[in-house]
């Protein structure tokens, strides 16, 4: 592969189906003499699959740091390396981060194999006019208090956000979204992308939570969000009630101040107005 010395070449692999792999990543992968992969069982599958040789060396979260000085001593040795994940594009919430950034520092070149991505299929099947412009917020964090903070500092955001969520917490991801929200803002659910089983549901989030709840099998596999954005010209008084909503919610998991100190950062409103509300809240509830 003389073209490809010393070259970490980044590829794209199937998120389910295998036929979905690109032409150019398969010639990569013939041609290389290393893969770098999350789990090395899960791609080596993939790689018996498609009859590729290429030794195979683990690179996970927990061993990256280590894994990196050999893997530049195999690019500086002027062989070619494939990073690949388990599934999708490599970077999106999974690791590599730090090879790629070594990589590039220590001068080699790096190359993207573009292909799968549950992020862009996602949003590809959405249909919500705000997904034209997204943030991706990768996975929320576990803890509820963690999670309902991130959430509501995303709740006013005018892009669509998309999300990855594990399925057994899927249903509480759900209910805090409809409550930091609003049950009739707009969600797509999509779950086990270019599988057997997937399915996608778009509605209210009211309506999709409800459907979550009423079938077991949407809360398994592999889950994408994509939720839709604050359209840009709200009206004042429903501003008024989201900035409630986002204070209600807060004043649930954090002290009156902070809580009143973050709402003004989300809403843009002034800091005594939102005092004030607070209190009364505090006072009917």
């Amino acid at each position: 592969m003389s073209s490809e010395t010393g070259v970490l070449s980044v590829v794209a692999t199937p998120i389910g189906n295998l036929r979905d792999i690109t032409l150019r990543a398969l010639d990569v992968l013939a041609a290389v003499e290393w893969v770098a992969a999350e789990d090395t069982r899960h791609s080596r599958r993939l790689l018996d699959h498609y009859g590729l040789r290429a030794r195979t060396v683990s690179l996970h979260e927990h061993n990256e740091a280590a894994r990196i000085p050999r893997l530049l001593r195999l690019l500086q040795a002027g062989q070619a390396v494939a990073l690949v994940s388990d599934a999708g594009t490599p970077l999106l919430s999974d690791p590599g981060g730090r090879l790629v950034a070594a990589a590039h520092e220590a001068g080699f070149a790096v190359v993207p194999i573009p292909g799968p991505s549950s992020l862009t299929a996602a949003l590809s099947v959405a249909g919500l006019a705000s997904a034209e412009r997204f943030v991706f917020e990768g996975f929320l964090p576990a803890q509820r208090t963690a999670r309902r903070r991130r959430l509501a500092a995303l709740a006013s955001e005018q892009r669509a956000v998309v999300l990855f969520e594990a399925p057994h917490r899927l249903l509480d991801t759900l209910t805090d979204l409809c409550e930091l929200c609003g049950e009739q803002r707009q969600i797509v659910v999509a779950r086990e992308l270019t599988k057997v089983h997937e399915t996608v549901l778009r509605g209210a989030l009211q309506t999709v939570l409800e459907s979550v709840a009423g079938d077991a099998n949407q809360r398994r596999g592999e889950v994408v969000l994509v939720v839709a954005g604050v359209p840009a010209a709200t009206a004042p008084e429903t501003v008024a009630v989201e900035a409630t909503d986002v204070l209600r919610a807060l004043l649930q998991e954090l002290p009156l101040k902070q809580a009143v100190r973050l709402a003004a950062r989300l809403t843009g409103q002034r800091r005594n107005t939102l005092y004030q509300q607070a209190l009364a809240l505090a006072e009917r509830e």
